[in-house]
């Protein structure tokens, strides 16, 4: 594996984020979208892991697949046509991983990578490689950082229904607090219905920082965190 321009260092919090190639679509119907959710909760495990073999052929529901230890805590994550945002952090409380030549995000990475891949390609008749290279990865070490980065995965969306609402503002906040909530493709609606469905099972927060949750006006913090700079 080559080096990355950002280390990823065990117990530290990094945004990972990857697109298609030539921005092209990467979800192109709700099973893709449904796809590449399954494969973000049951990748994330020390277990070899074949969706075919584990989940099709068991006749079971990806959100009960029992993955015993987890390699990554999720913090924050969303799906858009194009491309993905996940904030993660490694599980401080395993220690199974011993292979010190490999990094736990970049394996967790790269099982759903070849997980989504191979079944886009097998569903859509192509071959080759789906994403514009490896993943990218900023490192985030402050509080506000932090914090911009978590509204800021939460409201992507927003670009759907107005492209340019980072430049101007969100001119109507219950129109998109409703369209935010009916998004599907992000851990928004976990955030604002704790375990209302499976999906939910993705995010593990006991490992990133307290004000992430239990938030008592979460929409009120994700809109004024967005303020903040990223870096």
């Amino acid at each position: 594996m080559s080096n990355r321009k950002v280390p990823l260092v065990d117990g530290e919090y990094y945004h990972i984020y990857n697109r298609g190639n030539s921005k092209q679509k990467i979800f192109l119907d709700e099973a893709d979208y449904k796809y590449f959710i399954k494969c973000l909760y049951c990748c994330n495990t020390y277990k070899g892991f074949r969706f075919q073999d584990d989940i099709v052929d068991r006749g079971i529901d990806a959100f009960d697949f029992n993955r015993e230890e987890i390699i990554v805590c999720i913090g924050a994550w969303v799906l858009m046509p194009n491309h993905f945002h996940i904030y993660i952090t490694t599980s401080h409380k395993s220690d199974l991983w011993k292979d010190e030549k490999r990094n736990r995000i970049s394996e967790f990475m790269r099982k759903v990578a070849t997980a989504y891949v191979k079944y886009f390609n097998a569903k859509y008749g192509r071959t080759g490689g789906l994403f514009e290279g490896k993943f990218k990865s900023v490192h985030v070490s402050k509080d506000n950082q932090a914090k911009y980065l978590f509204s800021y995965i939460h409201l992507n969306p927003i670009k759907i229904i107005d492209s340019r609402w980072k430049e101007y503002g969100i001119r109507d906040v219950k129109k998109t607090l409703k369209f935010l909530s009916n998004y599907k493709w992000s851990s928004y609606i976990d955030y604002i219905y704790p375990n209302y469905r499976k999906e939910s099972k993705i995010i593990d927060i006991q490992n990133f920082p307290k004000y992430f949750s239990p938030i008592k006006d979460f929409n009120k913090e994700i809109l004024d965190w967005i303020k903040f700079k990223e870096n």
